[in-house]
């Protein structure tokens, strides 16, 4: 599991201390703390490309209209007062909300969708930290995609927590929200 970096008699952390990590990690900064960990392994990966494969052509490339949505890999985010940093996986904006991307590193405007594939290192981070921080930054929907389980699980926020709308597994073939528009079917996400 990822461990935060500082104790909590140190001062929170900083974007500074993002920017001196050595390139074989990735960072966040969660609740003041310096998380890191190792680049994603290929089962990870695989998950992230195919599902983002999946969701662009039909909803990002295809769509320019208001409609549409702005998906993007690994974003980052800085939300909050704090603000936290983040890097989900996958992460998309109804265009009516981010009509253009900004010209800096990094977004300020939480997505209305966010997804974490999860790695070993990485599972206990992802749903105790990252989960109520998404949807406290007022994230819709969020989905958990974990490749060595066969599973995706999908919530959306409401009334200040977050509702289960299902959980899928190995080679199901579903409609979720807020992409139900089409059938994705998990078998590709698996290797």
């Amino acid at each position: 599991m990822a461990q935060p970096a500082r104790k909590h008699d140190t001062p929170p952390a900083t974007y500074a201390d993002l920017l001196q990590l050595p390139e074989h990690l990735t960072g966040e900064i969660l609740n003041g703390e310096l998380h890191t960990m190792p680049r994603p392994a290929i089962r990870h990966a695989r998950a992230s490309s195919v599902l983002s494969g999946k969701l662009a052509p039909t909803f990002d490339f295809d769509n320019t209209g208001s409609d549409g949505w702005l998906i993007l890999f690994e974003p980052e985010l800085h939300l909050g007062d704090k603000p936290h940093i983040l890097v989900p996986d996958l992460a998309g904006w109804r265009r009516e909300r981010l009509p253009s991307l900004p010209d800096t590193a990094w977004l300020e405007l939480a997505p209305d969708w966010a997804c974490e594939v999860l790695s070993p290192s990485t599972a206990s981070k992802d749903r105790i930290l990252k989960m109520p921080i998404y949807r406290a930054e007022g994230v819709e929907w969020f989905w958990i995609v974990d490749p060595e389980h066969k599973t995706l699980e999908a919530y959306q926020s409401s009334g200040g927590h977050w509702i289960l709308l299902g959980a899928w597994g190995d080679d199901d073939v579903a409609r979720i929200p807020p992409f139900d528009a089409i059938e994705i079917s998990l078998a590709a996400l698996w290797i």
